[in-house]
């Protein structure tokens, strides 16, 4: 039987805590949520002053990116190239710049979405919760 690397509380709060300290080091208001490799939420933040629509475009990010095991910006320069059939892929809502995925010894065992200021601010946030793994 193979075994994975899965997220751990631990990861989870190093994660949010790099998050945030580039979030607030930025003055950005924003959520942050973190998904495990099936897209489910494991952890939801949303800073004094983020908007009510970030707490839900967040998430669906992180798990859009966890499904499909890569940047959600993916998706969204495939709708703009004009595959719009993508946009009823199954399971799949958040289509939007801004979802990372987690990558542990080639494995995605989760991803992060970050949603309320501009979507490549989003991925920066996002990125340095991951950094702050130290992977």
């Amino acid at each position: 039987m193979q075994t994975k690397p899965y997220l751990t509380l631990e990861d989870l709060k190093k994660i949010a805590a790099g998050a945030e300290a580039e979030a607030k080091a930025n003055n950005w208001a924003v959520v942050i949520a973190i998904v495990d490799d099936g897209g489910h939420l494991l952890w939801l933040q949303r800073l004094d002053g983020a908007a009510p629509a970030s707490s839900h475009i967040a998430p669906a990010k992180a798990k859009t990116a966890a499904l499909g095991r890569r940047e959600t910006k993916i998706y969204e320069d495939m709708i703009n190239n004009g595959r719009f059939s993508f946009l009823c892929a199954p399971e799949l809502d958040g289509l939007l710049e801004g979802g990372v995925p987690i990558v542990v010894e080639g494995q995605c065992v989760g991803a992060v979405g970050v949603s309320g200021v501009k979507s490549s601010e989003d991925v920066q946030i996002a990125k340095a919760g991951i950094a702050a793994l130290g992977l």
